[in-house]
């Protein structure tokens, strides 16, 4: 991101709401702030459109600071190019689409706003609809509206606070879709408050996660879920097989590092920041954990096995989720899933006894937890 292009955040204060927020979101890309509620991701959300003045840092948007607390510069809601859909469309029921749209064009003038609320309606698939009201417009086509009228303000950054949350979950897949395409034709960062990880993971170039006001790490959706910086993230990012284990050495030609997890060698990618005799938390992702085929042999059939006992197997939709109980460390279950025919052919079931191999690739090493 070029110097003083996009959104720029910097947000701190000890209380009442305690914030450490840091990240920066390039023109046309998609941030997501995700975390736990309680985190403080809507907080920043209305400090960067002024409803919400923090005690300290700055707001930047393509060089030009919003809000400068050293300088003690907070500019209103109304000097923020900032257009801002909400959970809850905040659409006003007297008005129809094309007039709540119209409204966001203060800064145009009358003769063109018009025009302009119908070229909205047309890019938010609306079209033909600007007559009625909120009340006769489903849920999914609300928040179209409250996407047109938070771009009518022609801003420089666009806030999605939940926008998604209120409908049902094909609606929400097709606003997915719709958002994906809309966003192709917008050179404006766009910052999306979450609680759904899935959702995060789907429509944003990258993630920061928040945690009690504090950004704990910023990256790609793949760099966060598989790579987490620390075990605090991989919690928070729903990684359950988190475990610890002691460095036992660094094999180079290799490319391993090798680690005693509770008496079991594992070889895990080299990573050489970690001395021999450390401990560290250690996770691995899902997809880097392979069950052995009994038809034939698994990728990786030797590295790093496992045996054990199959304690759970839920399917959902198209996915089997399994637990196995590691036959000689019982208290340290293993998660993992597969296609739901893959476990069809192979008998899993509660009781069954299946082998799987820890993907040395997968396994990512953290500072002890």
């Amino acid at each position: 991101m070029s110097a003083g292009a996009g959104l720029e955040v910097s947000l701190h204060q000890p209380g009442p709401i305690p914030l450490a927020a840091e990240f920066r979101c390039a023109p046309g890309e998609l941030l997501a702030l995700v975390g736990p509620s309680g985190s403080g991701k809507s907080t920043v959300l209305r400090a960067i459109a002024g409803v919400y003045r923090p005690q300290s840092g700055h707001v930047a948007v393509n060089g030009s600071r919003w809000f400068d607390g050293a300088a003690g510069l907070c500019l209103p809601p109304h000097r923020r190019a900032a257009g801002m859909v909400f959970q809850s469309y905040a659409l006003f029921p007297h008005m129809n689409a094309q007039e709540n749209i119209m409204a966001a064009m203060g800064h145009r003038a009358p003769g063109e706003r018009a025009e302009k609320a119908a070229e909205l309606l047309e890019m938010v698939h609306l079209g033909g609809l600007e007559r009625r009201r909120p009340a006769e417009l489903s849920g999914g086509q609300q928040q179209r509206v409250a996407v047109a009228r938070a771009l009518a303000r022609d801003p420089q950054v666009l806030l999605l606070d939940e926008p998604f949350s209120a409908v049902d979950k094909a609606t929400r897949q097709r606003l997915y879709r719709e958002i994906a395409e809309l966003r192709r034709s917008l050179a404006m960062p766009i910052v999306l408050v979450t609680h759904d990880l899935d959702e995060a993971i789907m429509l944003a170039d990258r993630m920061a996660v928040l945690y009690r006001g504090r950004t704990l790490q910023t990256g790609t959706p793949l760099e966060v879920t598989t790579r987490p910086a620390s075990a605090e993230v991989a919690r928070l990012v729903d990684l359950r097989n988190l475990f610890a284990a002691t460095v036992l050495g660094h094999e180079a030609a290799r490319g391993f590092t090798v680690l005693d997890w509770n008496g079991r060698r594992l070889e895990a990618a080299h990573n050489p920041d970690f001395a021999p005799g450390t401990s560290v938390s250690w996770v691995v992702p899902d997809g880097f954990v392979v069950p052995h085929r009994r038809d034939r042999p698994s990728r990786g059939e030797h590295e790093n096995p496992v045996a054990g006992t199959l304690e759970t197997c839920l399917d959902v939709g198209p996915l089997t989720y399994l637990t196995l109980r590691p036959d000689d460390d019982a208290t340290h279950p293993l998660h993992f899933s597969v296609p739901s025919h893959v476990a069809r052919r192979n008998g899993f079931a509660p009781g069954a006894p299946v082998t799987v191999s820890l993907l040395a690739e997968g396994i990512h090493l953290m500072p002890a937890s």
